[in-house]
């Protein structure tokens, strides 16, 4: 790939690059597609490539609340290729939702685009246990027709 830059475009990108103690491709890299974005792509592929997705989701949520305003808008504004069952899809969107809110800003707009469950879900057959989740869902999920314990709320 090719840019064109004046002479003084290129002169003050090679400097931004030296004081980041990185050649011109890899600062230009960097900035245009961050690494922690890459990370979220990774998760999301793994996401949809995996039975059991808890430990995905784990991580996910640990790459989400590490992240600040700022990052955040810039890391989660496009939905990484990949193919999502309904239920990673609707986990994935309220845990992006979640922590958006949570840090002030608008959820990516790609999130809208997932429709919620027509069917409630549970992570668990415990029936006793189903109240408490109805009860204390996150809002994201309750509007996706997920019923979690609140704690993963706390993990995002």
């Amino acid at each position: 790939m090719q840019i064109r830059v004046t002479p003084g475009q290129k002169r003050e990108l090679e400097r931004c690059a030296r004081a980041a103690g990185l050649d011109l491709s890899s600062w230009m890299l960097g900035r245009l597609i961050p690494p922690r974005r890459e990370s979220f792509a990774k998760l999301v592929r793994a996401l949809a490539s995996q039975r059991d997705s808890s430990y995905v989701l784990a991580e996910l949520g640990d790459l989400l609340s590490s992240l600040d305003r700022a990052e955040l808008g810039s890391v989660v504004d496009t939905l990484p290729a990949a193919h999502l069952d309904e239920l990673a899809a609707n986990q994935l969107a309220a845990m992006v939702e979640t922590v958006a809110t949570k840090k002030g800003i608008r959820p990516p707009s790609w999130t809208n685009d997932i429709e919620p469950l027509r069917t409630p879900w549970f992570p668990t057959t415990l029936l006793s246990l189903r109240l408490h989740l109805l009860c204390n869902s996150p809002p994201a999920f309750r509007r996706r027709n997920l019923f979690v314990d609140s704690t993963l709320e706390h993990r995002v």
